[in-house]
């Protein structure tokens, strides 16, 4: 039993080490019968600024659960972003939908030039030297999102790519 309570704690302490931004809340209708009826629908990134992210969705009649639904989704559909130190390791370009996105890594002392939805998720990693540009159509947050995230599942580390061309990591970086 003592370890049940250990693990229910560890979770906890893992759950609250998640940073939540809300990218978006719209109102949306369902015309019936009888008339219409009013919902909302939330998007959220949750990531721990150390490397993980998620993006969830959800709707409900209030727009305090739509929020609390989008982020449960979101910290379940978490995936890794290869970081280096505080940008990324290459330029990657992300796309969902009409919605482009391109990352490029920056200096140190950059900052984050990002703006919207690109930032928020960035922001959720734990980049903080950055250059993005959201391409195409910027109306719809989710698509920008979604393309953000897109482009940052893109990125593998030096380790992952040096072992899948059977070369050494000081081969790999050494072109760069």
């Amino acid at each position: 039993m003592v370890a049940n309570k250990n693990d229910k704690k560890n979770i906890a302490e893992k759950e609250t080490d998640f940073v939540d931004h809300v990218i978006s809340v719209k109102r949306v209708t369902k015309v019936t019968k009888g008339g219409k009826r009013f919902s909302f629908t939330a998007c959220v990134a949750s990531g721990d600024k150390k490397g993980n992210i998620g993006l969830g969705l959800g709707k409900s009649r209030e727009v305090s659960l739509a929020i609390a639904k989008a982020t449960s989704r979101a910290r379940k559909k978490i995936i890794n972003v290869c970081l280096r130190d505080s940008t990324i390791p290459y330029s990657v370009h992300g796309k969902h939908g009409a919605a482009r996105v391109i990352i490029h890594p920056a200096s140190k002392g950059t900052g984050n030039i990002a703006g919207g939805a690109v930032r928020s998720i960035l922001d959720a990693v734990g980049v903080t030297d950055i250059l993005t540009k959201s391409v195409g159509s910027t109306t719809c947050q989710q698509n920008v999102a979604k393309a953000t995230l897109n482009a940052l599942a893109k990125l593998r580390s030096a380790s992952y790519l040096a072992k899948l061309r059977g070369k050494t990591i000081q081969e790999i970086v050494k072109g760069t």
